[in-house]
């Protein structure tokens, strides 16, 4: 299923102080490095050397939680306040680069670290460039 960000977006009656295309791609990086976090802190917890991957399994969980957030503030524009939104958007970058450098950490052992850093760094870039549009 393709996603819904840019159509929703694309039909919200106002306008929108940012550039839609922009926002859309941020709240879709957002919400997939979210899943990402999830399933990677599931798939650190039925690792054998779980106890070795705990600050892995804490810092997926803080990520996907802001990420989560952020994507839901910036879906809505009603009563818009950029300052929120930019320390969302700054809060959310710090945690995808602490995710994304503590699973590639870990990368070389398990796939599922690789593959949510990969995500976490995209997720980050997006952020940055969202923010370098709101200054």
């Amino acid at each position: 299923m393709p996603s819904t960000t840019m159509p929703m977006l694309e039909t919200y009656p106002k306008s929108i102080n940012l550039d839609r295309t922009k926002l859309a791609a941020v709240i879709d990086a957002l919400n997939t490095c979210a899943q990402a976090c999830t399933a990677c802190a599931d798939a650190c917890l039925s690792e054998d050397m779980v106890a070795e991957l705990t600050k892995c399994v804490r810092t997926n969980l803080d990520c996907a939680d802001i990420c989560t957030t952020t994507a839901r503030v910036l879906s809505r524009h009603t009563g818009y306040d950029a300052d929120i939104s930019r320390s969302l958007l700054e809060a959310c970058a710090t945690a995808c680069k602490s995710c994304g450098d503590e699973c590639a950490g870990h990368a070389g052992m398990h796939e599922h670290c690789r593959v949510c850093a990969d995500a976490c760094r995209a997720c980050e870039r997006a952020c940055r460039e969202l923010l370098a549009t709101m200054s």
